[in-house]
């Protein structure tokens, strides 16, 4: 994995240049994201492994499958990603564009991973008590966990709060056997 983000960060770094020159981040971010979903599918990674397929062929199969999803900059992507071998690292480059996209419009993604799904309410507080803290917007997303007794862990970036109970009580157990 690290090495697919290895091999993903020049491209993910191009294409934000490219978009934030076109004013077009959306647009890239909507067909990167098309992309890779077309590339993380089980049956697409086969015929990716499938060594009687050229890479042009592989090429042309992936815009086919975008269609109209992919305008023709993304379709040179596809193109130049295939004559490299880097079609897997796709999804990776969707994702390290979208960090980049996000900081780029001052936001940061941050995750909350919680026992039970958050009200709205609890969104909005947790938003804004983090865009206090960390000075920038906050896109939140709430992950389930049910191994969790209780309250959440919040990852922002580098930051990581960790409020749940199974965090406290294995801080309480490593202090006791000390």
């Amino acid at each position: 994995m690290s090495e697919f983000i290895t091999a993903a960060r020049p491209y993910a770094k191009a294409l934000v240049e490219l978009a934030q020159n076109e004013d077009r981040l959306e647009a890239w971010s909507e067909q990167l994201a098309y992309l890779a979903a077309i590339v993380s599918d089980g049956d697409f990674q086969q015929l990716m492994n499938n060594p009687k397929l050229t890479k042009e062929a592989l090429a042309d199969l992936l815009i086919d499958i975008a269609g109209d999803n992919i305008d023709h900059e993304g379709q040179n992507l596809v193109r130049v990603l295939a004559e490299n071998g880097r079609l897997p690292v796709l999804p990776e480059i969707a994702m390290l564009f979208e960090q980049a996209r996000s900081e780029a419009e001052g936001a940061i993604d941050a995750t909350v991973v919680s026992a039970f799904e958050l009200t709205d309410e609890q969104k909005g507080e947790l938003e804004a008590a983090l865009k206090k803290r960390l000075g920038r917007d906050v896109k939140l997303s709430n992950e389930i966990d049910n191994s969790l007794l209780g309250g959440a862990i919040i990852r922002a970036g580098d930051l990581v709060i960790d409020g749940s109970l199974k965090g406290r009580l294995a801080k309480l157990s490593a202090t006791l056997t000390r």
